[in-house]
């Protein structure tokens, strides 16, 4: 059977691309619900919180847009 690195490297875009926004996903679902009841529980410090939650946030945003750009380049470079 011959090999296709074409098919591949999209296979492999796609399988990576799936994987990776899996973590990033559950992290900003259970992100997004603690910070919910901190609020809830503490509403004088929501400023805080919030900050809090936007760079987390941020950080498990880019782990997804770091897969994205990974299975950018084995489509377009591999």
């Amino acid at each position: 059977m011959a090999f296709d690195a074409e098919a591949a490297a999209r296979i492999a875009a796609g399988i990576g691309m799936g994987l990776a926004t899996v973590g990033p996903g559950i992290g900003i679902g259970l992100l997004t619900g603690r910070t919910s009841e901190a609020i809830a529980r503490q509403p004088e410090a929501s400023g805080d919180i919030r900050t809090a939650f936007i760079i987390g946030l941020a950080l498990a945003e880019a782990l997804a847009l770091y897969a994205f750009v990974i299975a950018i380049i084995l489509l377009f470079v591999a």
